[in-house]
C-alpha cells in the first residue's frame, strides 16, 4: 500500500517564515514537521512507500529526508511541473498505482488511528473514505454531511448560519481507489474537494466517512503553528520531549544555562543554545539550536528558530522569529509578530 503526502504548497499563510523554508519542513520543536506525519504513517504496516508530491523548493525537502531510510519508510519524490491542485496532484503522483492509497494533506497534525480508517475503507468496499473532524465554528469551513450509515451526502462550502446541519469538516485525510483517478483531467489544476469528491456522490459510488474526534490541527497559520507547540508542551498532542505534558522545562544537555538565568517551564531550549545570567526563558518559549539569549533578555510565549541572538534587556513576547534573527539591546518584539530569516530589530525598537 502507498501513501501520498500533498506537500507542494507554498505556505503563503506562514510567510515570511516559508520564504526560504517549505512548509513541510518548518520546525516543530526544531524537528521538521513532515517527520510527525511520517511517524503516523508508520503505524500502518501495510504502507511500504510514501510518495511526496512536491512543487515548492523540492530539493530542500529531499535534502532532509533522502530515500527515507532514516525515517523508517521508503520515500519517493514526485515534483509537479506546475501547481495542479489537490486532485491534480493526487493523479500526477498516483498515475501508476493499482491499490488503495492513503492521501494526507501536508499541513495536518493529528493522532488518528490510520489503520482503523483503512480497515473501514476495506470493510465498506469504498471507492473513497474521508476523515471528518468536528469544529466549534463550522461556518468558517466547508461542511461535510453524512447519512445515518456514514455515507457522504454533500459538501457545503462556507455555509450560512441557517444552512449548518452538522459540525464535521474535511480533515484532509483520505483513502482512495486509483481506478477513480481517470475522472481527474491530466495535467490540469483540479480540486479534490470541489470537483473530485462531488463526482463520487453524483455517480452514487460508495463514499464513506470516518469521524475522528481526537487531536487534529492545521498548522498553516502563525496562530496555529504557535498553538501546536503549546499543545505539545501541555500534553494535548503527544510528542517528545513532552510526551506526558507537565510544567517542566526541557533543556538539552548540550545547551548552556548560566547561573542566575531563569528557565520557567514548560519551555524548550535546544542544543547549542546559551542563556546568559539574568536572562529569563518563560513558559511556552522555544529557543532553537545555537540561539543566544543575553543578559536580562526575556523570551516568553515565543518561538525562536535556530541561530538567533537576543541582546541584553531585549524582550520577545508572543512572537515567532525565523533563523539567524538579531534583536538589539532593549528592543521589544511583541504579540503576533512574525519575522523572517535574518531579520534585524535595532536597539530600542518596538514591534
Amino acid at each position: 500500500m502507498k501513501a501520498i503526502l500533498l506537500a507542494g504548497g507554498k505556505g503563503t499563510r506562514l510567510r515570511p517564515l516559508t520564504i526560504h523554508t517549505p512548509k513541510p519542513i518548518v520546525p516543530i520543536l526544531e524537528r521538521p514537521f513532515l517527520h510527525y506525519q511520517l511517524d503516523l504513517l508508520k503505524h500502518v504496516p501495510a504502507i511500504d512507500e510514501v510518495i511526496l508530491s512536491l512543487n515548492y523548493q523540492p530539493r530542500r525537502i529531499e535534502e532532509i529526508f533522502g530515500d527515507g531510510r532514516d525515517s523508517g519508510l521508503s520515500i519517493r519524490y514526485v515534483v509537479e511541473p506546475a501547481p495542479l491542485g489537490t486532485a491534480g496532484a493526487v493523479r500526477y503522483a498516483g498515475e501508476s498505482l493499482h491499490e488503495s492509497v492513503v492521501v494526507f494533506n501536508g499541513d495536518v497534525l493529528t493522532e488518528i488511528d490510520l489503520a482503523a480508517v483503512v480497515s473501514l475503507h476495506r470493510e465498506r468496499k469504498a471507492k473513497a473514505t474521508i476523515v471528518l473532524t468536528p469544529v466549534e465554528n463550522p461556518a468558517a469551513y466547508g461542511l461535510v454531511e453524512t447519512d445515518k450509515d456514514g455515507n457522504i451526502r454533500r459538501f457545503l462550502e462556507k455555509p450560512k448560519p441557517e444552512e449548518i446541519t452538522c459540525d464535521t469538516i474535511n480533515a484532509g485525510i483520505y483513502v482512495l481507489e486509483p481506478d477513480t483517478f481517470d475522472r481527474i483531467p491530466k495535467d490540469t489544476a483540479w480540486s479534490i474537494e470541489r470537483s473530485f469528491f462531488p463526482s463520487l456522490i453524483e455517480r452514487h459510488e460508495t463514499f464513506v466517512a470516518h469521524v475522528y474526534r481526537g487531536y487534529w490541527i492545521d498548522i498553516g497559520t502563525p496562530e496555529k503553528y504557535m498553538q501546536v507547540h503549546r499543545d505539545i508542551m501541555d500534553g494535548r498532542f503527544h510528542a517528545k520531549p513532552f510526551a506526558n505534558g507537565g510544567s517542566n522545562a526541557w533543556v538539552s544537555p548540550q545547551a548552556r544555562v548560566e547561573d542566575g538565568a531563569v528557565v520557567d517551564g514548560p519551555c524548550f531550549v535546544d542544543e547549542g543554545a546559551i542563556v546568559k545570567s539574568g536572562a529569563r526563558v518563560g513558559p511556552y518559549a522555544v529557543v532553537g539550536r545555537q540561539c543566544h539569549v543575553e543578559e536580562r533578555a526575556v523570551i516568553e510565549r515565543s518561538i525562536l528558530w535556530s541561530g538567533s541572538r537576543i541582546s541584553q534587556e531585549a524582550l520577545v513576547s508572543g512572537a515567532i522569529l525565523g533563523r539567524q534573527c538579531h534583536i538589539g539591546r532593549n528592543a521589544a518584539v511583541g504579540e503576533q509578530t512574525v519575522l523572517g530569516d535574518k531579520s534585524v530589530v535595532t536597539d530600542y525598537s518596538r514591534l
